[in-house]
């Protein structure tokens, strides 16, 4: 039987994240990104996001990096302070296994701790069923859909949103 674990993101995992990020950008269009990052530029995006208060996580199956979600700000605005955009990738090969929902709902439950309000899901492309699906199960609703707002592989993508209030979301004023 394999074992799944979440855990706080680290340094050492940017590799693993690195490919797996990779993959999503050259194969796959959930990422609006053209041109893989590198190790660099991931480490720099991790590093922003963990020292900014934001939640990193992994799941590892038998040690093994298999996928990684991540809450970072919604828009850079102070008012959108309590908002955040998540966002889930999994290595390919452990697809179809719990492990994003795993992933998801302990991003929630990271994201609810920290004191945010809402988390808005930017999915690309209407057509990732699993995303929606994801999403929709975890108790997210669909916002609206961006039509043919971006284009890659030589077609025009849709941008869906969907959004989760967590916490008290808009019931209460947040502390000062």
């Amino acid at each position: 039987m394999s074992e799944l674990t979440i855990r706080s993101a680290t340094a050492a995992d940017i590799p693993a994240i690195t490919a797996i990020y990779g993959f999503e950008v050259r194969e796959k269009t959930a990422s609006f990104e053209l041109t893989a990052p590198d190790e660099a530029e991931m480490a720099r995006r991790f590093t922003a996001l963990t020292t900014g208060g934001f939640p990193y996580l992994v799941a590892t199956v038998d040690g093994h990096l298999a996928g990684y979600a991540y809450a970072g700000p919604y828009r850079p605005r102070s008012a959108y302070r309590y908002t955040v955009e998540d966002s889930v990738y999994l290595d390919p090969a452990y697809y179809h296994r719990g492990i994003g929902r795993a992933l998801l709902t302990e991003l929630i439950a990271e994201c609810t701790m920290r004191g945010f309000r809402q988390i808005i899901a930017v999915i690309g492309d209407s057509a990732n069923a699993a995303s929606i699906g994801l999403h929709r199960s975890a108790g997210f609703a669909m916002i609206g859909t961006h039509p043919n707002v971006g284009f890659k592989f030589g077609r025009w993508l849709d941008s869906v949103q969907m959004q989760l209030a967590i916490g008290e979301g808009g019931r209460t004023v947040p502390p000062s």
